[in-house]
């Protein structure tokens, strides 16, 4: 019996443990700085965190603001040269914390398996009205990895209307650190899933740019606008800050300095019909030209372009969410070629996402889609090594994704899932040329998921 199987068998019992004690839990509504706000549930705004519903994306929309529903603030009205103030008296604090375990199929060399996290992460978030017009999603986050707090995905939103051609205009200006993280959907990348995902697997060497390389590690400035209620467009400009690293930016150590501006675009439409069913579709991208660990000299360029859908459909107090995005980056790699870090210059890769999670109310959820990635073989830029490496060079990688989740209260959750990969690196047997298949790289992840 292999070693997953074996404990998998334990694991059940593991899970059952688990989510009897996460029964034990008092019943609390809400990401609570947004229900505190509001003074609505989390379900209003969430199918299951953090999955948004028409409401909440709308929220999010109207810079995470939900005028005339709490009265406690504290409000003076501006007169002539004097400023008013619009405030809430609850300071909008929240706290997420997460434990985890994972075992891969084959331990890694030198490695513990079924590694216990705890926590995988905690976050705090300051997440609301700010003013009037202007609310805040800012998390900054403890990993057991690094064993320190440090910024993650932060939006800051100024929001208003106002009628345009007879139909209302809900325009606004964002600041973020990560592109596609100001988005309303859960079809690109930010926010797509898995919700969540372990960080002690063995993950492909291969993703585009836009696909988390960027994220926390640039700002951005944009505006943006949803018209009619159907019609979404977004234009942001990022530049590499490197959190962490000297400021000024010097480069050296990251492969992604951002000459001048990257632009970001989005560009989306949504309807809805019957009561029942929600479309949207549309496409997004973005441009990097990079000196790689330098200020200057000679670059490195990547286009990428996405198309995306989302399909919900109710069925009864039910409902079933389907995500799609398909990513094609183009990249000429001159500098890194120059420095020995690739055969040749010119690269493709391209990245297939699809899912449907079946929801049976807001208490469990199934979920289940597969994954691929493919592109230009490279044995300079993609090099063998074992365990994460590709012997022929290629980033090719396909697989499919499981899971269960378990929500005793809209604001915990207990989820299990299962990866599984078909081809790793460019194979699905001896993938690194060490004797390492695809299918060894299974992992097993449970979660345990609160926020308060």
């Amino acid at each position: 019996m292999s070693q997953l199987k074996k404990w998998m068998r334990g694991g059940w019992y593991c899970a059952v443990v688990a989510g009897t004690w996460v029964l034990l839990g008092s019943r609390v509504w809400a990401v609570p700085s947004y229900a505190r706000q509001t003074g609505l549930p989390c379900s209003r705004c969430h199918i299951t965190f953090p999955e948004l519903t028409e409401f909440g994306r709308e929220f999010k929309l109207n810079g995470y603001i939900l005028s005339g529903k709490n009265t406690k603030k504290i409000y003076v009205p501006g007169n002539g040269n004097q400023t008013g103030l619009w405030i809430n008296k609850n300071l909008p604090l929240s706290v997420m914390f997460q434990i985890s375990d994972t075992l891969v199929n084959k331990t890694q060399p030198g490695t513990q398996n079924g590694n216990i996290e705890f926590p995988q992460q905690m976050s705090l978030f300051l997440a609301g009205e700010i003013t009037d017009h202007i609310g805040t999603f800012l998390q900054a986050t403890y990993s057991g990895v690094s064993d320190h707090f440090s910024m993650d995905n932060t939006d800051i939103r100024y929001a208003n209307y106002r009628q345009f051609f007879g139909k209302q205009l809900i325009y606004g200006l964002d600041l973020n650190n990560n592109p596609t993280v100001e988005d309303l959907w859960n079809d690109t990348p930010a926010w797509g899933w898995p919700w969540a995902a372990s960080d002690s697997n063995v993950t492909p060497m291969a993703a585009p740019l836009i696909d988390g390389g960027l994220a926390q590690d640039v700002g951005g400035v944009g505006a943006y606008g949803m018209w009619n209620h159907h019609w979404y467009g977004d234009v942001t400009l990022y530049r590499s800050m490197h959190i962490g690293g000297p400021q000024p930016p010097t480069g050296s150590g990251y492969t992604i300095n951002i000459a001048g501006v990257a632009p970001y675009w989005r560009a989306a439409w949504q309807t809805s019909w019957s009561g029942v069913n929600y479309l949207e579709v549309g496409a997004y991208g973005m441009h990097v030209n990079s000196f790689p660990n330098a200020i200057g000299g000679a670059q490195d360029h990547y286009t990428d372009v996405a198309a995306d859908a989302q399909y919900d459909r109710h069925f009864g107090a039910n409902e079933l969410t389907t995500h799609f995005t398909l990513i094609h980056e183009s990249s000429a790699l001159n500098a890194t070629l120059a420095s020995g870090g690739a055969a040749f210059a010119s690269h493709s890769l391209n990245t297939l996402m699809a899912n449907g999670i079946y929801h049976f109310g807001t208490r469990f959820s199934l979920g289940a889609g597969p994954f691929a990635t493919w592109g230009t073989a490279d044995p300079v830029l993609f090099p063998q090594a074992a365990v994460t490496g590709s012997a022929s060079g290629s980033p090719d990688s396909t697989g499919y994704l499981l899971q269960a989740g378990y929500w005793p209260a809209q604001n915990v959750e207990f989820s299990a899932s299962y990866q599984g990969f078909t081809k790793f690196n460019g194979a699905s047997t001896n993938y690194d040329g060490a004797g390492r298949n695809a299918a060894q790289n299974n992992t097993v992840y449970l979660n345990l998921w609160f926020m308060f």
